[in-house]
């Protein structure tokens, strides 16, 4: 089983916890406008952003994205199934 990571959940976790994305950048020291990139899905985290973030907000790193399951082929590429 694969899977891609979808949507970021970073908006709804902080509505949750009653917090902005200002008091998550000030929380972190990061510039609210990246918080912004984050949540509005116009900007992806790296792993270690994702991991520091989850912390803060005390969450599981999976619990800040949508998961998709990839189903795998079963052609492999530049072979013919004979």
């Amino acid at each position: 089983m694969a899977f891609k990571v979808g949507r970021c959940l970073l908006r709804k976790h902080l509505r949750a916890r009653g917090m902005t994305q200002q008091d998550l950048a000030d929380r972190l020291d990061m510039p609210r406008s990246q918080i912004s990139q984050y949540s509005t899905n116009s900007r992806t985290m790296t792993l270690e952003t994702a991991k520091t973030i989850a912390a803060a907000l005390r969450c599981d790193i999976d619990d800040l994205y949508e998961w998709i399951e990839v189903r795998p082929t079963n052609q492999r590429r530049g072979r013919r199934n004979e």
